[in-house]
């Protein structure tokens, strides 16, 4: 126990300090990437230009997007084909097929890979396409699979599947340094290095009802469904997400690699222009927590977050404040009840600032809510695993996917308010006159925010 809480103690950092001037830098023109490389600056021009056309008055694509490219240094890619997953039972049969439709190999990156009946699919799916010579390389948290047994694993290792615990639990066995606080919390798989999924949804069973039919399939335990989201993409953008993929498995320093086209010749499958982004504690900041930040300063009319764990920083609840001083319609979608207690009381903390200041708070009901998603101006939308807490932004190794353009925004705000038609509203006189244990609870959790 000493050794973990010096481990925890000696991670702690702060999130950066945007300043104004970071925000708005005289940057070069933004430079588009599609399947042949980088556009003409005449072309990335023109894309940009009928980007904003189709949405509404915004610098979004003047400032923020100079300024995100800057900071991330991947791409902005087009000629991208995005499908809008919702809940397990729809995201787990995309995934399925595309597996079983390998022909080369398959990359598999996530937090949680239980062993119950959605895993074993998962799992069986796996091996088969291993024993017909495609070669599935997976990565697995030690800490999100714990409670999995280890004979599990080791069916898919004696399958021939390369298996990567992200930094062990067991200091004895870890090859980078023990790490115990930082942990790996993306969801990605990339198959054939040319379809990509990503965004919330882990392997494992609670997953197994969806949250929209009108009598919603109670998960094992007979709680609420989850209501989650992911992204199944194809074109250019899934090369930057492999990359994520490599990088991460030679950081781990796992076995090299059997050798595969895991770059194939990039085509075009669509008209969406995406960038992937991918944080990691190793980096001087959090780039997605950056890029939300440069988002949310560049709104005009609309910010409508949704996500299943929110414990803001300072920097992130004056962006959502300022955003309403200025006009805009922030709205947050959260949780009404959680699977972490302590986060879900350490947010309700900060709900009386954002109700005074404005922001509009609501609560997803019937469903135990997942998601992390956003939509600005309806024209940025942003997919992926990274919650809206200290963890993900400091100690998480996490991935998104920013997709630019109205047709999106209108997928993703009809999503938005499809959820808002199954949740309540909170209103500050309702909050004022909730019970003095409520805020004890509250008061807890905010004192523990750091580390949750």
């Amino acid at each position: 126990m000493l050794l973990l809480v010096l481990a925890l103690f000696g991670a702690y950092r702060s999130l950066p300090t945007l300043v104004p001037d970071m925000a708005r830098p005289a940057a070069p023109p933004v430079q588009l990437d599609d399947a042949h490389g980088p556009l003409s600056a005449e072309r990335s021009k023109a894309i940009l230009e009928r980007l904003a056309a189709g949405g509404v008055a915004t610098d979004i694509f003047a400032l923020h997007l100079a300024v995100e490219e800057a900071i991330t240094g991947s791409p902005l890619t087009t000629g991208n084909k995005v499908e809008l997953l919702q809940d397990g039972p729809q995201t787990y049969q995309a995934m399925i097929k595309a597996i079983g439709a390998a022909r080369d190999h398959i990359n598999m990156e996530t937090y949680i890979l239980d062993d119950d009946a959605v895993g074993q699919r998962f799992a069986e799916t796996l091996i088969a396409r291993q024993r017909e010579g495609v070669q599935v390389n997976l990565i697995r948290d030690s800490v999100g699979t714990l409670g999995t047994p280890g004979e599990f694993f080791t069916r898919l290792t004696d399958a021939g599947i390369n298996v990567l615990e992200f930094n062990p639990v067991n200091p004895l066995t870890a090859k980078t340094g023990w790490q115990m606080n930082q942990r790996d919390h993306r969801k990605l798989l990339i198959v054939d290095g040319r379809i990509a999924f990503l965004g919330g949804i882990n392997i494992s069973s609670v997953y197994s009802g969806g949250s929209f039919k009108r009598h919603s399939k109670v998960r094992p335990g007979g709680t609420s469904p989850w209501r989650d989201t992911d992204l199944r993409l194809e074109g250019p953008v899934v090369a930057e997400l492999q990359k994520l993929f490599v990088d991460t498995w030679e950081k781990q320093q796992g076995p090299p690699l059997a050798a595969r086209l895991y770059f194939p010749p990039a085509e075009r499958k669509g008209n969406e222009v995406v960038r992937a982004i991918g944080s990691s504690p190793e980096d001087p900041y959090s780039l997605i927590y950056v890029t939300l930040i440069s988002a949310l300063r560049s709104a005009q009319s609309e910010i409508w977050l949704t996500n299943a764990y929110f414990v803001p920083d300072p920097q992130l609840l004056a962006a959502l404040k300022e955003a309403v001083a200025r006009g805009v319609d922030v709205r947050l979608l959260l949780p009404g009840h959680t699977d972490s207690w302590l986060v879900f009381q350490a947010g309700r903390a900060y709900y009386s600032e954002l109700l005074e200041a404005g922001v509009k708070l609501y609560q997803r009901r019937d469903a135990l809510l997942h998601v992390k998603t956003a939509v600005i101006d309806g024209v940025w939308s942003t997919v992926g695993s990274t919650n809206l807490d200290w963890r993900s932004f400091l100690h998480n190794h996490e991935v998104n996917a920013v997709v630019l353009g109205s047709e999106f925004g209108d997928r993703m705000r009809a999503a938005f308010l499809a959820d808002l038609a199954k949740s309540d509203a909170i209103t500050l006189e309702k909050w004022r006159r909730r019970p003095l244990d409520d805020r004890v609870r509250e008061l807890l959790g905010r004192l523990w925010e750091y580390w949750l």
